[in-house]
């Protein structure tokens, strides 16, 4: 498998030299794809960051259901030499939307082009990336919720049809040209799938919301990262780290590596349970995985404002972070864990959360 990343600063394609295209000529256009060809290619982090990544179904822990339908829609496609249908992954981030994309070329043994919605902010930039697209390739749009309405709509007879309508231009001289499209797999990530339009979403033939995780299912991701990374950990250790990782294997990779920093740094061999606890208290993660932020939040609500009901910009405005940051990062793992309720007058600090953070301040 071959993956490119999409380089938002180049031109794509000259819209006059559209209607010429040929085979040969698609070939030749400039691409908004970076071939990553290696991992030598890459900077130090990304490369961890990738090589901690499965490349199989059967390497990817979690996510049953999903795993179960994939392997069906794969193993149909195959037999048919068809392409997937079209895939709408939706979750909260660090669930594995990628991973999952690079999972499923790699099981089809097709290309898969990566790129953002913001980076498609012109027609001929989504038309660079589909016209480059082999039979069968796929096409990875992270964010798809942001599509601006020129891509998407050019978007849908791409989805349906495997043609682009390109209008050259403007008023009587007007004119339009179509351009055939190898049959490919669109596969859209978003964590805002209520954002998306109904045309949109109703082109994508699987449609799947990745789940948080389970705590033995984490375990078994930060062992096997602990692995590659030449890290030893005992299951205890492994186990407290999956206790504060908020259900998100992105953030158990990330309080994996700031554990293993602290016991380098203490000339230790091995993460127990015991070690493990030491660092994560130091960077103020609590067993719960709440980390500094998340406890202002709720502090603030009770100090400030008796539990709440409460609205979320006076919550903003009293913690000095921005609004949206608090929506979209910090409320949705609250509400999961039942610290936090929306009600109809505002946001709610429950009793879950008051004998949390008494338990915290206790233990200190």
């Amino acid at each position: 498998m071959t993956v490119k990343r999409s380089a938002s600063s180049q031109s794509l394609v000259s819209q006059s030299s559209i209607p010429q295209l040929s085979s040969r000529q698609k070939k030749s256009f400039p691409s908004s794809a970076i071939v990553l060809s290696g991992r030598a290619t890459l900077p130090e982090k990304q490369k961890i960051d990738e090589t901690l990544r499965p490349s199989c179904l059967a390497d990817y822990f979690g996510q049953k259901g999903l795993k179960n339908i994939l392997s069906i829609a794969i193993g149909a496609a195959k037999a048919r030499r068809d392409s997937l249908d079209h895939l709408l992954l939706y979750g909260p981030p660090g669930l594995g939307k990628t991973t999952i994309s690079l999972i499923i070329a790699t099981e089809m043994g097709v290309n898969c082009t990566m790129t953002t919605a913001p980076a498609l902010e012109r027609p001929r930039d989504i038309t660079g990336l589909l016209v480059n697209l082999k039979q069968g390739d796929i096409l990875f749009v992270d964010e798809i919720h942001r599509l601006n309405r020129l891509t998407e709509e050019l978007l849908y007879p791409a989805m349906e049809d495997y043609r682009l309508d390109i209008t050259l231009g403007k008023g009587q001289a007007a004119r339009t040209r179509t351009i055939s499209l190898s049959k490919f797999t669109l596969i859209g990530a978003t964590t805002k799938i209520g954002s998306l339009t109904s045309p949109l979403r109703d082109r994508f033939g699987l449609i799947q919301r990745l789940q948080f995780y389970e705590i033995d299912e984490l375990m078994l991701i930060v062992l096997r990262t602990a692995k590659i990374l030449n890290t030893e950990i005992t299951k205890d250790g492994a186990a407290e780290i999956a206790h504060r990782s908020r259900g998100t294997p992105r953030i158990a990779n990330r309080l994996l590596r700031r554990v293993r920093d602290y016991i380098q740094v203490k000339k230790l061999d091995c993460i127990s349970q015991k070690l493990a606890a030491e660092a994560l208290d130091i960077y103020q993660v609590d067993i719960q995985g709440l980390d500094w932020m998340d406890r202002l939040i709720l502090e603030t609500m009770i100090n400030q404002f008796q539990g709440g009901p409460i609205g979320l910009e006076a919550i903003a405005a009293a913690t000095g972070e921005d609004a949206k940051t608090i929506e979209e990062v910090y409320e949705p793992y609250l509400l999961q864990i039942g610290y936090l309720c929306r009600t109809p007058r505002g946001r709610v600090v429950t009793n879950q959360a008051y004998q949390h953070l008494k338990q915290i301040t206790q233990g200190q």
